[in-house]
């Protein structure tokens, strides 16, 4: 049809839109708008007229199978806000897959109107118009792949078979070539539109039964209940009159009929069904993928086949096998963000030691997902203390609150809702053997309040509707992710006093999501698991909610990449007893790098669990090394110190080697003062920790030797200066001078040496060994040569001048101690820059005072420690063989008298 063909009069387009009770022309369209040439609308005007001339009462089937439909759902989307005959609009998402429909119907059309003259209708109805209009295909000429100008005249004859360039290895000569697959000559015109469960699915339908009003509608489903349920549904939105019994072996009806009949009802009447069907809707898609049912929808080339389904992409056969055109999308999350559905909270429950773990459970590949073995899930959950276990918590938790329960059988669920009707509650088990009166009583009652928990095995998971539902509890676990949101979807309707539904599942709270178990996070690819906390939907504070938020988090996610950003994230917020051991080793080290003072405390709180104290360990060493602060990392060495772990105790002197002079000072200090005060590790542990923190300390030894005696500067001096032999020489002439003095200028001289040579090195080690018999001694020998802070000043300065009542000398003395200005002592004349002492106090008694910590204890306060150290003490050979008792109780008693004589100097 041309562009010239002229535009039907109005009288014409009346008489076609009373045949087909459709508009050709809307309000506000011109002719040329509305009736362009070769568009869908002209071609079902055409049709029209020529059945009107022809005496046609009502359209016929071909025009209907054609042409119904698309001029219906035109008409319904024309409409500033679409609604079904009761009133009810339609939502966004409901548009969507009519409009959705509408277009692939469109662009079919115009297929087949750009097709030459365009194929007939009855040839679009068998599958065979292509575009002659006699549904027979013309051979199309190949191009050639050769040279243009080279071609071959024996080319143009066509091989008989094509010849193959390669060769199958793992292929055998027994084999044969597969026959090639049938053609699906109906497939353009097979949709299907995916909504969330308690989205509307069911008025999305009755909006193409009103798009419709002379084509037939045949709706099918799943079960016999869903029938009478989508039968109801009609009636109430005002299609009572368009119920209409099945049509079968050619019987015809005109005015829009509607049948709701089941899928093996279709199975055994394929072929017989009658064409007056032009639109057929698939309820649960999914469930049509079986073989018989996928095989009569494919044969049956007529109408428009609609399916409809919430879980088309979560199933291993996919719905595009046999609905390949997907017209709207409308998942979950989608439907839970826009308020559609109500928001979902989840709840995970360990199942407890009584119940042995499902790994044992195999798994079984059905003709739609894979799924536990039932047999054996029943056996597995169905004891009486898990049972009883179960209705204890719901009515601990949930007591008042309606709820769906799942159950692994039939037998399992009745069992399940006696022990809850045993605790009082108002629970009822249904099953497929539940007598249909029974069943409908039964539901009734659970509407009506009478019942609050229904306990089934898989009757309620799909079709069935009740907006009162909010607990759905996961009783028996399923590997299939089309059933878990199927049973999810009961809980998702909207009802007043409804905040959120709830969903419990069985499994430990860091079930990721690579395990069989299906679960909501696994389900909405959720990283973060927080128990009673929303996982889809908007967050309503203070209205009504029902479970407690915890505050803790789990990661979920399989992938480590998005771990990973979990623990940046909520690093303080995880449940480190739930992880796995790895990640809690993860955690200790990321915590111990990124705690600040003020989150000390729980940081540790949060290892409680930690009885073996590796986790303490790691966090304690990570905070020694990585930490920023100074002042955290002098606190993980103290904790370190009073947990006596030897091993600890060694990584972290190794540590503070790289720690800035000052702080490394601080930290020797903490450490030999753990060592005087208690036993950690071996003897010959403690003399190693000894001397190698003596070396991070060595010039505040040698500031002390060079001030207690002045030629300790000469034979440090010729030590260093001197190599080789010599070297050696001067070693053992400063160690043999160290045994002359006391113990403690004997520990700062040996610490204060430094050798160049093994045989230098063997000379001070054989000394610092003789030293090291009593290493709490020792200890403190060297604890006692690190110079005192102001700070003891000032806290001694604040206790003298708050006392109450002092003596007038009081007054004197605290003048003295404010006065009081640091000077230095630069030693013997000829003094080297690196033997420069330290500050000194004016008016301390000697050089001692400046090291001599008030606060550090003598030795009379550790004599039970050095008891316990002597009854480990053996005598140690010198480097000559001899026994050597230099160093006993005389030289302490020595190192008394003049501690005792100081003191009276100073005072």
């Amino acid at each position: 049809m041309g562009d010239t063909t002229p535009f039907p009069s109005p009288a014409a387009i009346a008489r076609a839109e009373l045949l087909t009770r459709e508009r050709f022309v809307y309000e506000g369209e011109t002719l040329e708008d509305a009736l362009a040439p070769e568009s869908a609308r002209r071609r079902a005007l055409d049709a029209a007229l020529e059945e009107v001339q022809a005496g046609a009462t009502t359209p016929s089937i071909e025009w209907r199978r054609q042409f119904s439909l698309l001029l219906g759902l035109e008409r319904l989307l024309s409409e500033d806000e679409p609604h079904l005959v009761d009133g009810t609009v339609l939502s966004a998402h409901q548009v969507d897959a009519l409009s959705g429909t509408l277009t692939a119907l469109l662009a079919e059309a115009q297929r087949n109107g750009a097709n030459g003259n365009g194929a007939s209708a009855s040839a679009s109805a068998n599958g065979n118009g292509n575009g002659n209009g006699n549904g027979v295909l013309e051979p199309v000429r190949l191009a050639s792949a050769a040279i243009p100008g080279e071609e071959d005249e024996e080319d143009e004859e066509d091989d008989e078979e094509e010849p193959q360039d390669w060769r199958d290895e793992d292929a055998t000569e027994d084999e044969q070539q597969l026959p090639e697959q049938p053609l699906d000559p109906n497939a353009d015109r097979r949709f299907w539109f995916e909504h969330a469960p308690g989205a509307g699915k069911t008025v999305a339908a009755l909006g193409f039964v009103e798009g419709s009003r002379t084509g037939g509608v045949l709706i099918l489903t799943h079960r016999r209940n869903l029938v009478d349920q989508f039968n109801g549904e009609l009636r109430d939105r005002g299609y009572r009159d368009r119920i209409h019994a099945p049509l079968l072996d050619g019987q015809d009806a005109a005015n829009g009929p509607v049948t709701v009949e089941t899928y093996q009802w279709f199975v055994r009447n394929a072929g017989r069904v009658s064409d007056a069907y032009t639109i057929v809707i698939c309820d649960e898609a999914h469930t049509a993928l079986g073989e018989k049912t996928s095989a009569a929808i494919r044969r049956w080339a007529g109408p428009v086949f609609v399916g409809m389904t919430a879980t088309g992409a979560l199933i291993a056969r996919h719905v595009t096998d046999l609905f390949p055109t997907q017209t709207s999308r409308f998942d979950l999350a989608q439907a839970a963000r826009r308020g559609v559905i109500s928001p979902l909270r989840c709840i995970r429950i360990p199942p407890g030691p009584g119940v042995r773990t499902i790994a044992k459970v195999p798994l079984r590949r059905g003709e739609v997902d894979t799924e536990f073995d039932q047999e054996m899930l029943a056996e597995l959950l169905d004891q009486t203390p898990f049972n009883v276990a179960i209705a204890d918590l719901y009515k601990t938790r949930f007591n008042g609150v309606p709820g769906i329960v799942y159950s692994a059988g039939v037998r399992h669920a009745y069992n399940v809702a006696q022990s809850f009707r045993d605790l009082g509650m108002k629970a009822m088990a249904v099953s497929g053997e539940t007598p249909k009166r029974e069943l409908a009583r039964i539901l009734a009652d659970y509407e009506s309040g009478k019942i609050d928990v229904l306990v089934n095995a898989q009757l309620l998971a799909e079709g069935w509707n009740s907006a009162r539902a909010t607990i759905c509890m996961h009783l028996a676990p399923t590997a299939s992710k089309r059933i878990y949101q199927q049973r999810v979807g009961r809980v998702t309707r909207r009802h007043p006093g409804k905040e959120a539904g709830i969903v419990v599942d069985f499994v430990h709270p860091a079930t990721k999501h690579d395990d069989p178990v299906v679960t909501l996070h696994s389900l909405l690819d959720r990283d973060v698991y927080r128990g009673g906390a929303i996982v889809v939907g908007p967050v309503r504070r203070g209205r009504g909610r029902r479970v407690r938020v915890e505050r803790r988090v789990l990661p979920v996610t399989p992938d480590p990449e998005r771990r990973a950003e979990v623990f940046e994230r909520e690093l303080w917020r995880i449940a480190v007893e739930h992880l796995d051991y790895g990640e809690q080793h993860v955690w200790a080290a990321l915590a111990g790098a990124r705690v600040a003072p003020s989150g000390w405390r729980r940081a540790k709180a949060m290892l409680h669990f930690d009885r073996g104290g590796e986790l303490k360990r790691r966090f304690l060493l990570t905070a020694l090394q990585r930490n920023r602060n100074a002042q955290l990392r002098l606190r993980a060495l103290q904790e370190i110190a009073a947990s006596r772990d030897a091993e600890a105790f060694d990584t972290a002197i190794d540590i503070m080697a790289g720690w800035p002079r000052d702080e490394r000072r601080e930290g020797v200090k903490i450490m030999l003062q753990a060592l005087a005060e208690r036993r950690i590790g071996r003897r010959d542990q403690a003399n190693a920790w000894i001397w190698r923190m003596a070396e991070y300390t060595r010039d505040v030894h040698e500031e002390y030797a060079v001030q207690r005696w002045p030629e300790t500067k000469r034979l440090l001096g010729l030590l260093v200066n001197s190599s080789g032999a010599a070297h050696a020489r001067n070693a053992r002439r400063l160690a043999h001078a160290s045994r002359k003095e006391d113990r403690r200028l004997s520990a700062a001289l040996l610490a204060a040496a430094l050798a160049h040579t093994p045989e230098a090195e063997e000379a001070l080690r054989g000394a610092r060994t003789r030293m090291a018999r009593k290493p709490a001694a020792l200890a403190r020998e060297l604890l006692r040569n690190f110079p005192k802070g102001r700070r003891g000043n000032k806290r001694r300065r604040r206790r003298t001048g708050g006392a109450a009542g002092a003596p007038a000398g009081g007054a004197a003395d605290d003048a003295v101690v404010a006065t009081t200005t640091l000077e230095l002592d630069e030693g013997p004349s000829g003094a080297d820059d690196d033997h420069t002492a330290e500050p000194v106090l004016d008016g301390a008694a000697g050089p001692e005072a400046a090291f001599d910590d008030p606060e550090a204890p003598d030795d009379d306060d550790f004599d039970a420690s050095d008891d316990d150290d002597d009854q480990d003490d053996d005598d140690l050979d010198d480097d000559d063989g001899d026994v050597d008792d230099d160093f006993d109780e005389p030289d302490e008693l020595e190192d008394d008298e003049s501690d005792s004589g100081d003191d009276a100097e100073a005072a």
